[in-house]
């Protein structure tokens, strides 16, 4: 087992939504706040070789987790399927390269959902992940982080480099992204709700004709299986971060009206994508490999993260 309070731990992407809750995981380890690197956007541009080099210099890891991503729900990445094709392979490309060169204590790769053939059968088992194409809208940003895992199970093969990839499903929790352009599901829902009841509109809209289905885990549960992965697992097999559970975006959105209080009329646009037609992990490998299980309930994770919206909703201006 790696113990982590010996060692200095670059996060990329800390400062997100994800890299929150691993910091505050990490402290309750015992890690200290001085041992955790962050590497700030607006310091290094890690699409870029030199930006890369220079923060293994200046910041001299043992560890590295990659949580950074250029990534968005369905609209984003229909707009932007070469950036997010180049910028995601472009960050992992130049971190692995400089962790091979820096003989790195451990590469921690945190892959997407996205990955996945489009009609992967449910659950998803990890030996599913090259039995077909990814769904169309997102398959550049999936492709990309995929060729990420064969990357480092080449470099484990060649250089013994201590690289492992995970695969989490989609978060969500308090601190999410709800900024209308690039959202993920349930943080757009619930701005959604809550702004048509402050307006009191009654209606809202959503995408699609909600018979996709979704699995989702609490950010902070994600994290404990980053953390836990990060000390115990040390294989070349992708794993993945799961709860669990599907429901469908139908239900989704009436139990988030439920949560929410709105009572208004909820109108499909069928017109509009429905994504991946199902996303629901097997997780047993995590539990058998570094004892990983989700534990929060999906209406207590849901009614954290509308809150948390409603407390910060003005300071967001979104």
């Amino acid at each position: 087992m790696l113990d982590l309070t010996k060692q200095r731990i670059v996060m990329t992407g800390g400062a997100g939504f994800l890299g929150k809750h691993l910091q505050q995981c990490l402290l309750a380890r015992g890690v200290r706040q001085e041992q955790m690197l962050i590497p700030l956007i607006e310091d290094y541009d890690l699409t870029k070789e030199a930006d890369c080099i220079r923060m293994y210099d200046r910041m001299r890891p043992d560890v590295v987790i990659h949580l950074a991503a250029e990534v968005g729900g369905i609209g984003a990445n229909r707009e932007n399927p070469g950036r997010f094709f180049y910028a995601n392979m472009a960050m992992g490309l130049h971190l692995i390269e400089q962790a091979r060169i820096r003989k790195l204590t451990k590469f921690v790769q945190v892959g997407t959902i996205c990955a996945y053939p489009k009609f992967t059968p449910v659950p998803f088992k990890e030996e599913d992940l090259w039995n077909g194409y990814p769904e169309e809208t997102n398959a550049p940003y999936g492709i990309a982080k995929k060729a990420l895992l064969v990357m480092l199970q080449g470099y484990r093969q060649q250089y013994g480099l201590n690289g492992i990839y995970l695969l989490p499903v989609n978060l969500y929790g308090p601190g999410d992204n709800f900024h209308p352009a690039s959202s993920h599901v349930i943080p757009a829902l619930i701005k959604k709700c809550v702004d048509a009841i402050d307006a009191r509109k009654d209606q809202i809209e959503c995408w699609g004709t909600g018979s996709a289905s979704r699995e989702f885990i609490y950010a902070p549960d994600a994290a404990e299986g980053i953390v836990l992965a990060t000390e115990k697992y040390d294989k070349d097999e992708p794993v993945n971060i799961g709860a669990g559970f599907e429901i469908t975006i139908k239900d989704l959105v009436e139990k988030i009206a439920r949560l929410t209080g709105f009572t208004g009329k909820i109108v499909w646009d069928p017109t509009k994508p429905d994504g991946q037609p199902r996303r629901c992990l097997d997780t047993s490998r995590a539990q058998a490999e570094f004892g990983f299980k989700a534990r929060t309930d999906f209406n207590t994770g849901l009614k954290a993260t509308i809150d948390w919206y409603r407390a910060n909703k003005e300071r967001l201006k979104l």
